[in-house]
């Protein structure tokens, strides 16, 4: 896995008309690299260039852009260029390989797989509140169900979704379809949170007196969460005393 530090950079020229057994060269290395688990590599055709047999080709020119120079970089450790070396040395029979020192200043997919190596699985006991509705419904000029949002934010629950329906049914009838011949105001909504059982009692408190019918539902539910722990809870750990 590539990391910050130290590491070397390897760049292979050859042509893009050089191939290995049925597919081009470059394809062949790639699918090398790949399979060897090199971090990431980058093949990149160039405009023009010319090589040891000192003839320009060029994109501009139908006949000289048939062996365009290619250009595949990648960077990794120096163990695994070490070890990857002598195969590369087989594959390219024709072209050039380079070898530099340098320096990974920053790994961002290393370090996003290591962030996800160290989550951190929650479980814990929760309530599911649902709260269905129509579109046409009104709460002090606005619509109900972004009233009832609103109410859930200034109460702290932890968050709610709104969900439009396309077709159903209630107490009050068939709220139908939402196509050309029926009101879309008409549409089913259903407003759902989760958050703790006491927070979303006395949500329920206070949204009863903004439902003019309507339903309210509470069910049982287990959260499962990934979190990745803080740098600053990871470093109040290690000033803990332990014990």
């Amino acid at each position: 896995m590539l990391t910050h530090g130290p590491a070397r950079k390897v760049t292979v020229f050859l042509n893009e008309d050089t191939r290995h057994g049925l597919e081009p060269l470059h394809e062949a290395i790639l699918a090398f690299l790949l399979h060897h688990g090199v971090a990431g590599a980058t093949a990149s055709r160039a405009l023009s260039g010319f090589g040891s047999r000192r003839v320009l080709h060029t994109s501009r020119i139908e006949l000289l852009a048939e062996h365009l120079p290619i250009r595949i970089e990648f960077v990794e450790s120096a163990a695994k260029v070490e070890e990857l070396l002598p195969a590369l040395y087989d594959l390219v029979t024709d072209g050039l390989v380079e070898v530099q020192d340098t320096f990974v200043v920053k790994a961002t997919g290393s370090e996003a797989s290591l962030a996800r190596s160290r989550r951190i699985r929650q479980h814990a006991s929760a309530k599911l509140m649902r709260v269905y509705l129509r579109e046409s419904d009104r709460w002090e000029g606005k619509p109900l169900y972004q009233a009832i949002v609103e109410r859930l934010l200034a109460l702290d629950v932890a968050g709610a979704t709104v969900h439009r329906g396309i077709l159903g049914y209630g107490s009050r009838g068939r709220a139908g379809p939402t196509g050309a011949w029926r009101s879309r105001r008409d549409a089913p909504i259903m407003v759902a949170a989760v958050d703790a059982e006491a927070k979303l009692r006395s949500a329920v408190d206070a949204l009863e007196g903004m439902l003019d019918g309507g339903l309210v539902v509470l069910s049982d539910v287990e959260i499962i969460r990934l979190v990745h722990p803080s740098p600053l809870a990871e470093g109040r750990d290690a000033q803990r005393p332990p014990g």
